[in-house]
């Protein structure tokens, strides 16, 4: 086909996923690349024998993977190694009462039964119920582009629209088969990851943990950035070029249409540019337009922290989510109010338990992350004193449920805020996940993977359509690759 040549800027996943499909087409695809490495913020940090994936930490959703591999003429399970982690989420409360998420139903619906007497029929009805939003969103929804509204809703269907759960909080949506706040708890706090609360996001989103559920967690050997270094392979195996650590400092035009961009080390000419930067950043850092980055509602910030300890803890899953007594007043305090709460809900992620070789024998690689308000919505934050203080917290919560951390056992240790995430990666305002999924930002109401005003212009990833999360950014490549391929026909 066309030899036109395509720019993306970034080489995180959707940039990477983006240069696949492109190249799939047979276009001539260019990354660029600020950072060293690739992956965007599901990065690497590798460091005295000891490995941690910097975000995300497990893979959901195998199939658009598999689709993905497939597209390159490979078969993911040839290429990748995938651990099953299950059970793979554990819930844990104040007063040490847990629960334990398994994608073994047996297993699960015992698990429910200790919270709620009577909750597997419970369990069964949520299952069939967000299969249904789950394949009506898949199929119909989520893998389209949309250029309006009407035409979104004409593809749902009005049957399918109202199946949707759309009228309804997410946490109405859960209510409606689980009567145990603990359990709607743990199932809703997914939320968090998606920029809103379980009482503010809607019903569809009761998909998160049924999607978890029903395709299981899974670890690729030697941790989640052994995808990222696949898809970068199968996108170099496929002609496309990646130049890591060249910043691109603007994005050229010429009335309107894109002509290229410009890096530190001069220009480039392309008739089509895929900005794999947050939306907003795009718009006011790379092509100057500021006027519309107050509209968007970003997720929250997150502190991070990466810890090697010279100990073992058997006892932990590869995921343990602590919640609190305030589950709904912290959600608002981060969310919106701009406020850390004094007992903030947090996880911490212990993968070496799944994958020994992600730390030195007898050692764990600890990775702990803590919700935080964006930076613009927090007044002067002294982050030394944030730190140490969640630090403290994390620590005393662990040391709570039996697990101590000797200090001089730490051989290890780096901390990213907020400001780190931001500058490491052009995340808007520090936020860690892309744009919130709250009503106005869904569907046809979320920013589009096309810019509208200035022709060539195109997004992939967490603040584009169709959402946050790495398959999310996956399909988001795909749609975008789609859009430059029709547009290019023209």
């Amino acid at each position: 086909m066309s030899k036109n040549p395509v720019v993306i800027i970034g080489a995180g996943v959707g940039g990477l996923s983006a240069a696949i499909h492109l190249a799939s087409k047979g276009f001539q695809v260019t990354i660029f690349e600020s950072r060293d490495t690739v992956g965007g913020r599901a990065n690497v940090i590798s460091s005295s024998g000891y490995r941690f994936d910097t975000g995300p930490s497990l893979l959901n959703y195998p199939w658009v993977f598999e689709e993905l591999f497939a597209t390159a003429g490979k078969d993911l399970h040839d290429e990748l190694e995938l651990i099953k982690v299950d059970p793979a989420v554990k819930f844990l409360w104040p007063d040490n009462t847990y629960l334990e998420l398994s994608s073994d139903l047996h297993v699960l619906a015992n698990e429910l039964e200790r919270f709620e007497p009577g909750s597997s029929t419970g369990l069964l009805r949520f299952l069939a119920d967000a299969r249904n939003k789950y394949e009506i969103a898949f199929s119909r929804l989520v893998t389209k582009n949309a250029d309006s509204a009407l035409e979104w809703f004409r593809a749902a269907g009005p049957k399918h629209l109202a199946q949707l759960g759309l009228s309804r909080s997410m946490d109405s949506q859960l209510n409606k088969h689980f009567k145990s706040s603990k359990v709607r708890e743990a199932l809703g706090s997914y939320a968090m990851y998606l920029g809103g609360s379980p009482y503010d996001l809607r019903g569809i989103f009761s998909i998160l943990p049924f999607g978890e559920i029903y395709y299981g967690l899974w670890l690729p050997k030697n941790g989640m950035y052994a995808l990222i270094e696949k898809m970068a392979e199968l996108a170099l195996s496929m002609g496309v070029e990646i130049r890591t650590g060249e910043d691109v400092l603007e994005i050229t035009t010429d009335n309107q249409c894109v002509t290229g961009i410009r890096t530190e080390n001069g220009q480039f000419s392309a008739r089509s540019v895929v900005s794999n930067v947050d939306v907003p950043t795009t718009l006011l850092e790379l092509i100057g337009n500021g006027d519309v980055t107050h509209k968007t509602q970003m997720t929250p910030g997150v502190v991070t922290f990466y810890l090697g300890i010279r100990n073992k803890f058997p006892s932990m899953n590869h995921h343990t989510i602590f919640l609190n007594e305030q589950y709904k007043k912290s959600f608002e305090l981060v969310t919106g109010g701009g406020m850390i709460p004094d007992a903030p809900p947090f996880y911490v992620s212990i993968p070496s338990n799944t994958d020994p070789d992600l730390a030195p024998p007898g050692c764990s690689a600890m990775f702990a992350l803590v919700p935080v308000p964006t930076i613009s919505r927090l007044r002067n934050p002294d982050w030394n004193e944030i730190v140490t203080n969640l630090r403290t917290y994390i620590f005393s919560q662990l040391n709570y449920q039996g697990i101590s951390i000797d200090e001089s056992n730490i051989e290890f240790e780096q901390v990213w805020t907020p400001i780190e995430w931001k500058d490491k990666f052009g995340l808007y305002d520090g936020s860690a996940f892309g744009a919130a999924h709250n009503l106005k930002q869904i569907g046809p109401f979320r920013a589009p993977n096309k810019s509208r005003s200035v022709n060539g212009l195109y997004f992939v990833g967490a603040s584009t359509t169709p959402g946050t999360g790495v398959p999310m950014c996956v399909l988001s490549g795909k749609m975008v690759a789609g859009r430059v391929v029709e547009d290019y026909a023209c």
